[in-house]
């Protein structure tokens, strides 16, 4: 029993005993103040005696029923509702884990919805994750973006990418198709690939000047990388939801935060190592210690182009305008 509101609370149990025992004592209570009335107005000798004997006994039965009752009471509590509680409790606390459990296996941490500006919220959640990184695996199209974030950071790590094979027509003219659709009315479909071969030009170039921020880069090319892009740590993996049809209108799409005990991390990293290891991809390595003559044979070998040094330069000052901006915008300082 405890106290509420200046009254007494009992369990069902305590209600059922509690009534059916009130409703017993005051019968023989009733039964016994009549007996002993009823023999107070009677003669000698015409019963008296067994009629007071009665209310007599029906009282001491009365008080002894009380007393019992407030023991019984008092008992039952401890041998039969009190395990019921302890029970219930422990049952409550194993399934209140199994859901927490299950919640953390299957469910995003954090969701940051579509926008058309970078978020700000997100890019300090995303950065907090790679600065406390070892490993930095990015799956998109250019790259671009992976190698902002390095330039931004100051330790070093390293880093897999895997990105569009700008020599196959087929890995830029699905993206294109894919923007489309969000760009205005005036812009062609031509006009949406020349951008997009830029920034994989790009990214590939902002990949060469963050190399002193990893032990290594290793990049693979790959025919149509998936639509949806991906960034993974150590204890963590970003899901960036380009196929997602409701944010296709915005810049940057809705992504969503797992950790790693999650079974959508470990799904991705299984994936990312089978992709960054398959042999149907082209595979490259740059090193803190790769010069600009070895990138640019490098380039040449990545997009089938010759990179002139006058061409570098165009692009490394364009990759720098997008960092100065994408860092301006995503509050993410220079």
């Amino acid at each position: 029993m405890a106290a509420e509101g200046g009254r007494i609370r009992r369990t069902p149990l305590q209600e059922i005993f509690w009534t059916r025992t009130s409703l017993l004592l005051t019968v023989l209570v009733v039964v016994s103040v009549l007996s002993l009335w009823i023999s107070g107005s009677m003669d000698p000798g015409t019963g008296k005696n067994l009629v007071a004997a009665l209310g007599t006994g029906t009282l001491i039965s009365a008080v002894v029923g009380f007393g019992q009752t407030l023991i019984t009471a008092s008992a039952s509590q401890r041998a039969l509702v009190t395990p019921v509680i302890e029970e219930s409790r422990r049952a409550l606390e194993e399934l209140s884990a199994e859901y927490r459990s299950l919640n953390k296996e299957f469910f995003p941490t954090d969701v940051f919805e579509a926008t058309t500006d970078p978020d700000p919220a997100f890019n300090r959640v995303l950065m907090a994750d790679l600065n406390a990184t070892r490993q930095y695996f990015f799956r998109g199209f250019s790259g671009r973006h992976a190698a902002a974030r390095l330039l931004l950071s100051r330790t070093e790590r390293e880093l897999r990418v895997i990105i569009a094979d700008p020599r196959d027509a087929g890995s830029i003219s699905g993206r294109a198709r894919y923007l489309l659709r969000r760009e205005p009315a005036d812009v062609d479909f031509g006009q949406i690939q020349s951008r997009l071969e830029e920034e994989i030009r790009i990214g590939l170039v902002g990949l060469f000047l963050a190399r002193s921020r990893c032990a290594q880069v290793d990049i693979t090319v790959v025919a149509d990388p998936p639509l949806d892009r991906l960034e993974m740590f150590d204890d963590s993996v970003w899901v960036s939801l380009y196929s997602d049809v409701r944010g296709a209108t915005k810049l940057y799409p809705r992504t969503l935060r797992f950790d790693d005990d999650s079974y959508l991390y470990n799904a991705e990293r299984a994936e990312f190592m089978r992709i960054s290891q398959s042999r149907s991809g082209r595979h490259f390595r740059i090193t803190p210690g790769t010069t600009r003559a070895d990138f640019l044979a490098l380039f040449d070998k990545i997009t089938g182009a010759s990179l002139s040094e006058e061409q570098f330069r165009e692009l490394e000052g364009k990759f720098h305008a997008f960092r100065a901006e994408f860092s301006a915008v995503a509050e993410l300082g220079s």
